[in-house]
């Protein structure tokens, strides 16, 4: 027993290792991330509301677009890491490969598709007729950058299953800050408006692509690794990508519906919604950062056939989880009513935003459960699992969140909902986890 003690805590001291060199850098490439569109609108802004106005539309549609299609990055850090832990460095970049080809080729697409339907898509989604104009031109040229933007996200991936996230971190505060300087330059000193600030992105967004494929080019020659496109390859890929796919549209689904309610309860409950909503998602990086390390460490572990070391990071963890959900939910608890006034003067939305900040904050222990353990199965390449697991969650979320109004319910009752959609993720999550059958061993997953 005294040997036991010992052994137990520099088991966990090398976990702890592990999960933070992978997960503190994590943590500063996802924060550089919308600070992106943060430097855009702080620009964009002194040229007007009507541009700033169409500005949050285009950049709304483009953040969505990045966030569907992140299957691109977890799906490929999944395969990638698994080849690592085989100690195959040499199919794991050609696996990689495959991933920036498929990267590549959607955005293409949804390039070809934006770009002749940008006027109508801000229409849709509500541009105002002063507004809309900036919206389309801002969102024709930095569609663009589209194949970029994809590229950037799956070549984020075969890094990060390469166990590295510190490449990622300066590329993405290089690409932040070259942003920063284009936008200046082109929108103030070209005198280019909205347009400037569009070509400043995607200029930015290509660069960011072309350090992120010179990195993986130099891993491929090294190891000899093809850098041609393999038509067996790209469809793999997709495959394994696609239910991670319909596993982000139900989450986004959730989150639009909770904003569809909040508009439905009034102007100051949606004003209130959006602050709330913001502070939890900024919150939610640190737990983000976490599950991307989950990724790579359980990919690796299964690839080498190591399930004992898989279901040991996986509880530390989840312990990590815990601790950073309390930690961040304290905070935001005790800080509220200092947060608020930073976001706006009206009493009425302060006072909707209050006790729903509460529950969100009360919520954050479980966030980070949850956060991990989305990171864990999708490391495990567990996605058929997790897109069936998140469509249970809105079919129990979407009547609960309908009923608010119904009820006569403000903000409060609708964050409890979100508080149960967390816990009904939570239920699904750990149940798959405690089941064991996520520990496929092997290369590739069978």
């Amino acid at each position: 027993m005294s040997h036991t003690l010992p052994l137990s805590r520099r088991a966990a001291r090398r976990h702890d290792r592990e999960i933070f060199a992978l997960a503190l850098p994590a943590f500063g490439a996802l924060v550089a991330e919308p600070l992106f569109v943060l430097v855009d609108s702080a620009i964009v802004g002194h040229l007007g509301t009507r541009p700033l106005a169409g500005l949050s539309v285009a950049a709304t549609l483009l953040t969505t677009a990045v966030g569907v299609f992140v299957f691109l990055a977890y799906a490929t850090t999944a395969a990638v890491s698994r080849r690592v832990g085989a100690g195959d460095l040499r199919a794991a970049i050609r696996q990689g490969m495959d991933g920036i080809w498929l990267g590549l080729l959607l955005g293409a697409v949804i390039a070809l598709l934006v770009l002749p339907t940008a006027p109508a898509v801000v229409q849709l989604f509500g541009a105002s007729p002063a507004a809309a104009p900036y919206a389309a031109e801002y969102l024709r040229i930095s569609a663009l950058g589209i194949p970029a933007m994809f590229a950037v996200l799956a070549a984020t991936g075969v890094l990060r299953g390469l166990q590295d996230t510190r490449t990622p971190l300066y590329v993405a505060i290089g690409g932040f800050t070259a942003n920063a300087a284009l936008n200046i330059g082109l929108v103030q000193g070209a005198g280019l408006g909205i347009a400037g600030s569009a070509w400043g992105t995607v200029i930015a967004q290509c660069a960011m692509a072309a350090c992120y494929l010179a990195v993986v080019v130099r891993g491929a020659r090294r190891h000899g690794a093809s850098l041609r496109p393999d038509a067996a390859g790209i469809r793999a890929c997709a495959q394994a990508g696609a239910p991670l796919l319909v596993r982000t549209l139900a989450l986004r689904t959730v989150l639009m519906t909770a904003t569809a309610v909040a508009a439905r309860l009034g102007d100051s409950e949606v004003a209130a919604h959006q602050i709330v909503l913001s502070l939890w998602y900024l919150l939610g990086y640190a737990m983000d950062a976490l599950a991307i390390a989950g990724q790579a460490i359980i990919g690796r572990s299964l690839g080498s056939g190591d399930t004992e070391g898989a279901r040991a990071a996986c509880r530390r963890m989840v312990q990590w989880g815990i601790t950073a959900g309390v930690l961040l939910g304290v905070l935001l608890a005790m800080t509220r009513p200092l947060l608020l006034p930073l976001f706006t003067t009206d009493a009425a939305v302060r006072s909707a935003a209050l006790p729903a900040l509460l529950v969100a904050a009360l919520s954050l222990p479980v966030t980070g459960v949850v956060c991990v353990l989305d990171g864990v199965l999708t490391g495990a390449g567990d996605g058929p699992y997790l897109a069936w697991a998140m469509l249970g969650v809105l079919a129990v979320f979407t009547p609960a969140a309908l009923l608010v109004p119904a009820l006569g319910g403000g903000l409060t009752l609708l964050w409890c909902a979100m508080a149960l959609m967390l816990l009904t993720r939570t239920v699904t999550l750990w149940a798959r986890a405690r089941s064991g059958r996520w520990l496929v061993t092997g290369a590739v997953r069978g």
